[in-house]
């Protein structure tokens, strides 16, 4: 019988905040449940320093979203409106709790659900730019490697001219499988990799 992860301790669970835009410092509920494994604080503000200016105006789409971190973090910063997919139902009812905490339950979406069915069944989602944050257990870059490529493959293919596409993922993924390889741009952040992707007139 497999057990549950622990939940962190208080001393182990720094205050999971909102680090930038018109929430900033906004303090988020977090269940400390490790499955969540929220993007620390540090890794967050770097990938923000590189795709904040396409935020504003987009729609977010914050996949395996956890904590809601990633979604949360680009309403504040000017995303026109923001989907959250999360299977855990619990965690995904402390993301409508953050919603409301910061008064943002209008502009956002929470669905409690598989990211790879919804991708497979995605909605008609307008025409807004996409910013798109996937975000998975770093395990499923192995475990799922060809359902995470034809994930990844089928939004950078549908994905609407001026969206970006921000994979994080471990050393264990080669982002040359990825469509494109050449334009996405991959940066180190130890234990972490991270993989950012534009879609422009030029890539479409």
């Amino acid at each position: 019988m497999s057990k549950r992860p622990p939940k962190m301790s208080s001393d182990e669970v720094v205050g999971l905040r909102i680090i930038g835009g018109r929430f900033r410092g906004r303090k988020l509920e977090y269940s400390g449940d490790r499955r969540t494994r929220p993007m620390k604080d540090r890794l967050r503000e770097a990938v923000f320093n590189l795709v904040g200016y396409d935020v504003k105006g987009a729609l977010a789409i914050d996949l395996f979203a956890g904590t809601g971190a990633l979604g949360l973090e680009a309403v504040s910063r000017g995303a026109a409106k923001a989907i959250f997919l999360e299977r855990h139902f619990p965690t995904a009812a402390i993301i409508r709790k953050n919603a409301k905490t910061l008064e943002s339950e209008a502009i956002i979406e929470v669905s409690a659900g598989d990211s790879f069915l919804w991708c497979k069944r995605r909605p008609n989602l307008g025409t807004l730019p996409w910013v798109v944050f996937c975000s998975p257990p770093y395990d499923f870059f192995v475990s799922r490697n060809e359902d995470m490529l034809e994930m990844i493959g089928g939004l950078w293919q549908d994905a609407p001219e001026g969206s970006v596409i921000v994979v994080e993922s471990d050393e264990r993924f080669d982002f040359q499988t990825l469509p494109d390889p050449s334009a996405w741009l991959v940066r180190e952040y130890a234990p972490a990799v991270v993989g950012i992707y534009r879609k422009n007139a030029a890539k479409a």
